[in-house]
């Protein structure tokens, strides 16, 4: 049988801790378990318990009696669930959690201006710069800060005014009473759209938004190894937001054009040689491309089908691991030739008899000659 927890222990604090230790520890763990949050199968148990540790050791009285006899002398006191009809929204816990600390989740918090857009961009590379790396200028068209106002989307000489309906917080608040206690319903203020200032005489250039569209050049560094479809993030390089807000972040979304000879799986590069029969028997030089350039690779003797020939640190950079690469295989295959000449089928078939093989012997009119006699 499972030993049944303390609450102490369920909200990871010592029997000493004081007030503000449990509500500290409260708020982390329901932070972490809150089911609006949480997508732990385990969360609605996990937060029940969190919560029902709290509502003890948060009161004065029932944790004296907790301390003196544990859950049993409670009774109808705790150890009930408080969530018979439904849990509240995060939001509304943590502002109900601070207000009862004396407080308030937002009581410092001024109206927030919306931020800009993310933007996206496409930029397409060659094989090679993708491997070796390279920095790209890249130009595009966004809502950018308005040079007339500064972005505050008012007319010169006058100022955005704070909002009248919100007081400049940007939400308008409704306190009600649940089994929790005191619960606050925050809601954006429409008057200000959340902002908590109102422009009330715009500005000419940018009709009041802090914008105007315009031509933005970047210079983006494009690290060796990247792949296709890899992104690299610019962080506040996107849109700006309107009358001031933050800028969103510009995504730029690599595509490499496939090489023409070698293909790339991850760090490693592949090429497939292509030998004759005497090639592969007697040996040769071979010509094969590398990122690096065309490098003359020595293939032995007796080269076989399907040999595989690593050359060791030429293939692509590791994106993660300065000073590593992947390799270059090179994948021997061998032709057979469809069609031979005279001298070369009489050179093949002495070959084949001072190997002892049985071949085919001559071409098709000759063998219909011989079948007739």
């Amino acid at each position: 049988m499972a030993t049944e927890r303390s609450y102490y222990e369920i909200l990871g604090v010592e029997r000493t801790a004081d007030d503000a230790a449990i509500k500290r520890a409260f708020r982390k763990l329901a932070q972490q378990w809150h089911p609006d949050v949480s997508s732990e199968p385990a969360a609605v148990e996990r937060f029940k318990e969190i919560n029902e540790a709290y509502q003890v050791l948060s009161d004065p009285k029932r944790r004296q009696i907790y301390d003196m006899v544990g859950r049993a002398g409670l009774g109808d006191m705790g150890g009930g669930s408080p969530f018979a009809e439904g849990f509240p929204g995060f939001g509304d816990l943590f502002d109900a959690f601070f207000a009862g600390m004396g407080g308030s989740a937002g009581g410092a918090r001024r109206g927030r201006r919306p931020s800009g857009s993310d933007l996206r961009y496409d930029l397409r590379i060659p094989f090679d710069e993708a491997v070796r790396g390279i920095e790209r200028e890249i130009e595009f068209d966004a809502l950018d800060q308005c040079g007339t106002c500064g972005g505050s989307g008012a007319a010169l000489g006058s100022t955005p005014a704070t909002c009248s309906a919100c007081g400049g917080r940007g939400e308008i608040r409704a306190v009600r009473q649940t089994m929790l206690g005191q619960m606050v319903n925050v809601t954006q203020c429409t008057r200000c759209n959340g902002e908590g200032r109102v422009v009330g005489t715009p500005c000419q250039a940018c009709r009041g938004d802090g914008r105007v569209q315009k031509r933005k050049k970047l210079r983006v560094t494009i690290p060796a190894g990247i792949d296709e479809g890899h992104q690299i993030r610019l962080s506040g390089e996107g849109e700006a937001g309107p009358r001031g807000g933050p800028p969103g972040n510009l995504y730029v979304a690599v595509h490499v054009t496939p090489h023409a000879v070698l293909r790339r799986d991850g760090t490693e590069i592949f090429h497939d040689l292509q030998l004759s029969i005497a090639q592969a028997a007697l040996g040769t030089r071979a010509r094969i491309p590398t990122i690096e350039g065309d490098e003359d690779l020595e293939i032995r003797p007796g080269t076989q089908p399907g040999t595989e020939i690593r050359l060791r640190g030429r293939g692509v950079p590791h994106l993660r691991r300065s000073g590593t690469r992947g390799d270059l295989h090179v994948i021997v295959h061998v032709n057979v030739p469809t069609k031979l000449s005279k001298r070369q089928r009489q050179l093949l078939e002495e070959l084949a008899a001072e190997s002892g093989e049985g071949v085919l012997s001559g071409g098709i009119i000759d063998r219909m000659k011989d079948a007739l006699g």
